[in-house]
């Protein structure tokens, strides 16, 4: 009987911990330990068009004024017609190198580039690129984040 109460016992103990440990992994990042945002979004711009990506920086700035910078992970992908937001020229540089220093993942959509025979030189520094845009989109959504296209 001794026997049978320790076991159970050890196994309460042992399920107790693994409960605590899924609960605090949750809420924070494995490999630094920090809290994860509790919001998470994506910005899609597919339009050749500098008021959309006017809207789209400023929906960004609300949304990190609202909820907080550290509450909110941000990501923008830019496919199709909507690349040349971030291309070098663009009329958003500006606000564009605001957003990443307010921790927003600004993402170009390499098959768009290589349709539009565009190189990283072409590009804004310190974007970051995917294989296609919509596919980053899909995994993203899958993961959690809402969608948003201005």
């Amino acid at each position: 009987m001794r026997r049978s109460f320790l076991g159970k016992f050890f196994v309460a103990v042992i399920a107790t911990q693994a409960l605590v440990t899924l609960v605090h992994a949750q809420g924070t990042s494995v490999a630094t330990g920090a809290a994860l945002p509790r919001h998470k979004v994506v910005f899609q711009v597919s339009d050749n068009d500098p008021k959309k990506w006017e809207l789209a920086m400023s929906n960004i700035r609300n949304i990190q004024t609202d909820l907080g910078t550290d509450n909110v992970a941000v990501e923008l992908v830019a496919y199709g017609p909507g690349l040349a937001m971030l291309k070098l020229e663009s009329p958003a540089a500006n606000r564009i190198a605001d957003a990443r220093r307010a921790g927003v993942k600004i993402v170009a959509c390499e098959n768009t580039m290589h349709a539009q025979k565009l190189t990283k030189e072409d590009m804004l520094t310190g974007i970051s690129y995917v294989p296609a845009g919509v596919s980053e989109i899909i995994l993203l959504q899958e993961a959690g984040y809402t969608y948003v296209r201005p």
